[in-house]
Formats: structure tokens, C-alpha cells, sequence
């Protein structure tokens, strides 16, 4: 389980027709304030204040196809060439992170393949990175680092 000490919020939360509404600043937009969407706007808080990710390379509630299923993951960071690199499914601070969310999350991996997959709920989270030798996929310590940009000789190929 990796630990993470969210920054302090500093969220503009409005009341509109008797809902509590949060302005998403990836969205550009406010969307109701769910107990769930407080754990994602925090998540993201922290990916682009504390880790330094760029909110740029975010989407945001992307959307997939699943077969006949469309789904949507809650967070996509991409990389620098526009791939996925980490795909993020963020639950309520109530719901326990076991074996469904897991399965959940590695199902949209099938979908938009990604090299790392966290699942958290505000308390607990959990990273994955890919294992590119063997395809298993393997827990880590702590979130990767996002990756810098390539060297000068290697951006021009």
C-alpha cells in the first residue's frame, strides 16, 4: 500500500439546486460534488501539486469501449507522446480495494493499455507496473516518478 498525504484542498465548492458542486479545473466544469468525485478531485490534487504531473496530459472520466460495454476511466495520465501511461480508478473512501476493483481496472487495461494501474479510495492505494518481460503485472512501493523527457539526440528521431 503506498502512503499519500493529500495538499490541503483548495476546491471551489458551490450549492446548485440542493447539490454541493465542485469545480473540476480538468473538466473546466462543475460536477456534483460525490463522495467518490471528492476522492478524485484530491487524487488529481495530488498528482500535479505533489508528484508533478502534468494536468495537460490528463483526461478526465475518459471513455472506452468494452465489447458492447462503454465504460469510463476515472483517470488517464498520458505520456509525453500523447500515450497511456497510468490509468487511475478512484472509489469512495468507504469502498474496500480488493479483488472486483482490481479486476475492474485490468479490464480497462485491455481496453487502453497502460504501463502502470492505481486504484485508490482517499485511504488506501495501490500501484501496478506492467512487467514488460514476463506481462504480469507486479505491486510497487510508491507512484513512478512521470517520466522526463527523452534527451535532445533522442527527441529528434
Amino acid at each position: 500500500m503506498i502512503s499519500i498525504s493529500f495538499p490541503p484542498p483548495d476546491f471551489r465548492i458551490v450549492a446548485r439546486q440542493g447539490q454541493d458542486m465542485i469545480f473540476d479545473p480538468f473538466r473546466k466544469k462543475y460536477v456534483v460534488l460525490t463522495p467518490e468525485e471528492w476522492v478524485r478531485q484530491n487524487f488529481l490534487n495530488y498528482l500535479v501539486k505533489s508528484r508533478e504531473y502534468p494536468g495537460a496530459l490528463m483526461s478526465i472520466e475518459k471513455e472506452m469501449n468494452l465489447g458492447e460495454l462503454r465504460k469510463r476511466c476515472d483517470i488517464v495520465v498520458y505520456s509525453r507522446e500523447a500515450e497511456p501511461w497510468m490509468i487511475v480508478e478512484c472509489k469512495e473512501m468507504g469502498v474496500p480495494l480488493g479483488m472486483p476493483v482490481l479486476e475492474q481496472i485490468v479490464r480497462y487495461h485491455m481496453a487502453l493499455p497502460a504501463a502502470f494501474l492505481v486504484i485508490t479510495n482517499g485511504t488506501h492505494t495501490w500501484c501496478c507496473r506492467l512487467n514488460p518481460a514476463g506481462g504480469s503485472w507486479e505491486f510497487v512501493e510508491d507512484l513512478p516518478d512521470y517520466p522526463a523527457l527523452a534527451p535532445p539526440e533522442e527527441q529528434a528521431l
